[in-house]
């Protein structure tokens, strides 16, 4: 079964310790079970690791993968708390460096690059981040703790963009929301979630000479329920298969 965790918490062990819900599971379902995988992953990962999960699943029978998605500060966040959890996906490597001995060695499985969304149509005309400048327009950005804010403040600078968002965001998906939904003109997100938006808004590419090369480690959790099957899933992100799926998302992989 697939079963994904999203955005909801319930108490576990104790009321102070956070666990995120799956979509099967109860309030107080424990976080790995026999068989039980649990990925805490870049929200930006949010389409692709559901199809890679599956692909996981069908190879290895009995074995069921639940992810956990949110703003790679976030995640670190939970980590350092001691949510349950098995493997971690960031998406950049200060995050996961940071949390030292909480994480096993860390392997780059994708890489992607950063692009700027407008309301569909592209109504302001906006060409390149010199744009994102422009008195009266609305620009709305990641918070400079998170990974795709950190970066896009970066090839703002070397453009010698001045921004001042008109919000901060917690993660790639909700600057996404808020341009998707007219809240502001413009945003920069990863070219895979534009992509992935396509028909909802338009996208701006930022040129490779311009833009912040991202990658997304992954590393087993030292706490993990199942050390060895972590180990097992974070090499099988590194295979044929799981990287065909990751490049069919826009993802480049090592």
């Amino acid at each position: 079964m697939r079963r994904t965790v999203r955005h909801a918490v319930a108490s576990l062990l104790t009321a102070a310790l956070l666990l995120p819900l799956t979509a099967c599971g109860g309030p107080g379902a424990p976080a790995d079970g026999p068989g039980r995988l649990t990925v805490l992953a870049a929200a930006s990962l949010t389409d692709v690791l559901e199809d890679v999960g599956a692909a996981y699943e069908e190879e290895h029978p009995g074995t069921d993968v639940v992810f956990s998605f949110a703003g790679s500060q976030e995640l670190a966040s939970q980590v350092r708390q001691g949510v349950p959890a098995d493997v971690l996906v960031t998406a950049d490597t200060p995050t996961m460096d940071r949390l030292g001995e909480a994480v096993g060695e860390p392997v780059v499985i994708a890489r992607n690059r950063l692009a700027i969304v407008t309301a569909e149509g592209n109504p302001e005309r906006i060409t390149g981040l010199e744009d994102l400048s422009r008195p009266g327009l609305k620009v709305v950005l990641a918070a400079p703790e998170v990974p795709v804010g950190r970066y896009g403040r970066q090839i703002l600078d070397r453009a010698g963009a001045k921004v001042r968002p008109v919000s901060q965001e917690p993660n790639v998906r909700a600057v996404l929301a808020k341009v998707r939904l007219g809240e502001a003109d413009a945003g920069l997100v990863y070219a895979t979630d534009a992509a992935a938006a396509r028909g909802e808004v338009d996208a701006v590419a930022v040129p490779d000479a311009r833009n912040a090369v991202v990658s997304y480690p992954a590393a087993v959790l030292t706490s993990a329920h199942d050390p060895g099957a972590a180990r097992r899933f974070v090499a099988w992100l590194g295979s044929p298969r799981a990287r065909a799926l990751l490049a069919a998302a826009g993802f480049g992989t090592p």
